[in-house]
């Protein structure tokens, strides 16, 4: 019988692995859709670079605080003893105590709200060779920022981006 538990086991192991891994094609890709796509690398002659700062406001939201009252309640405990006729039955009580919590709310707080995320930019011409292709806006890293904050105008560029003009 252990065996048979031991063998049941290790076969739901085994299916459970081959799932999760999703399966293999003869390409060595992993079957379905959900592959996350590779970064493709973009090359162009740097344009202009632009960095968009992070923008934040005040806010309130409210102070939530946890109190606690000390309660009490009657528990009726009794006994029985004798037999037949001289049954006699004796009761008694007892106080419990306990915890009564609950969250309520206590004034607010304030703190910063971010309405715009930080982001750099890039703007490349003749994107991956082609003359025609200008005036493109790409969001980058930092690093990626840096190196075309630091070029001079129409130097060849490469990087991998974030996004294609995303709020740039």
């Amino acid at each position: 019988m252990l065996i048979k538990r031991v063998t049941i086991a290790g076969t739901a192991l085994l299916l459970a692995a081959l799932t999760a891994c999703g399966g293999h094609t003869g390409t060595g890709q992993t079957a379905g859709s959900g592959a996350a796509p590779t970064p493709v690398p973009v090359t162009g002659l740097r344009d202009t670079v632009r960095h968009v700062t992070r923008q934040t406001t005040r806010a309130t939201r409210p102070h939530l605080v946890r109190t606690c009252t000390t309660r009490t309640h009657q528990v009726r405990h009794s006994a029985r003893s004798g037999t037949g006729s001289r049954r006699r039955t004796r009761t008694w009580y007892t106080t419990d105590r306990y915890q009564d919590c609950h969250t309520v709310r206590h004034g607010t707080d304030t703190y910063r709200r971010q309405i715009r995320p930080e982001r750099w930019c890039v703007r490349l011409d003749d994107v991956n060779g082609d003359r025609k292709h200008d005036d493109v806006w790409y969001q980058v890293t930092h690093v990626d920022y840096a190196t075309a904050s630091t070029a001079a105008d129409h130097t060849r560029l490469r990087f991998v981006p974030l996004s294609q003009d995303n709020g740039c």
